[in-house]
């Protein structure tokens, strides 16, 4: 996921910052650090490597971290900006990466407009920067391909970051478990991983990835024009096989809805998976 899960969003006017944050190279050496948790997991400076675009309001963030730990996917991390004032702000985002890609770690982030974190992300943030990392954090929205299959990921919106990790898991070891995702989109152009997934099931007989788009689509389009229902679900599970580990990610009504729908079609409680997050969704 990519907007401020698990912590309270802060509310102002459109387009403006409270605070101006500042990478961590920048910060005064004068200020006293930020007090370590006491807990197992610390925090550490990420690096930035790399920015890319994925589409008009959602950018990935590559970090190498000096101390990387290997993670689930399906696990989180928490981000956490300091103000020259010592004002902080602590958020918590999906990996987006395989844990096989060793010494990185991806994070997708949305740009939510009265946010705090994203918009200095989106504006600011550029190779060669600092962030304070702490993570990997998280353990029942997880999987990997030991756990067997068939797979079911259904997806809102940025909820496909941590289907993603999953993905990128799967393909990475080869693993041959039968996985469908259906990803429902407001647009073509809301799409996150566009080509990549098409790349991926291109090439994997095993993987199929259907799209929905909930509201425009452009010319010419063969996919689903709603959100998703019953019906649909029937259909994926039709297509993945019965009983699938299933997992389900997006805003918090898409989510209930979701899984509704899924026990209703069948899929036994104890196979469902939810991680949820607040208004944003398709």
């Amino acid at each position: 996921m990519t907007n401020d899960r698990r912590q309270p969003r802060y509310v102002m006017p459109r387009g403006e910052l409270p605070h101006t944050f500042i990478p961590a190279k920048y910060a005064d050496p004068a200020m006293p650090p930020s007090p370590l948790p006491i807990q197992p997991l610390v925090w550490q400076l990420g690096t930035v490597e790399r920015v890319i675009l994925e589409n008009h309001r959602v950018k990935t963030y590559t970090f190498r971290l000096p101390e990387w730990r290997c993670f689930k996917p399906g696990q989180h991390v928490d981000l956490r900006l300091t103000a020259p004032d010592g004002y902080q702000a602590q958020r918590s985002y999906s990996i987006a990466s395989a844990p096989e890609q060793e010494g990185i770690i991806d994070l997708t982030i949305e740009l939510i407009d009265d946010g705090e974190v994203s918009p200095y992300f989106h504006e600011v943030v550029e190779p060669g920067d600092e962030i304070e990392i702490r993570g990997p954090i998280g353990g029942p929205f997880t999987w990997s391909v030991s756990m067997g299959g068939p797979l079911l990921l259904v997806a809102g919106g940025s909820g496909v970051v941590p289907l993603m990790s999953m993905l990128r898991h799967r393909e990475a070891v080869g693993g041959e478990v039968p996985a469908l995702l259906l990803y429902s989109s407001r647009s073509h152009d809301d799409l996150i991983y566009h080509r990549e997934l098409d790349r991926m099931a291109g090439a994997d007989a095993d993987l199929s990835v259907w799209h929905t788009l909930t509201r425009v689509q452009p010319a010419g389009w063969t996919g689903y024009r709603r959100r998703i229902d019953q019906a649909m679900l029937r259909e994926a599970i039709g297509q993945v096989g019965a009983a699938p580990h299933t997992y389900v990610c997006g805003p918090t009504a898409f989510v209930e809805a979701v899984a509704d729908g899924l026990v209703a079609a069948g899929v036994p409680p104890e196979r469902i998976r939810t991680e949820r997050f607040g208004p944003s969704g398709t």
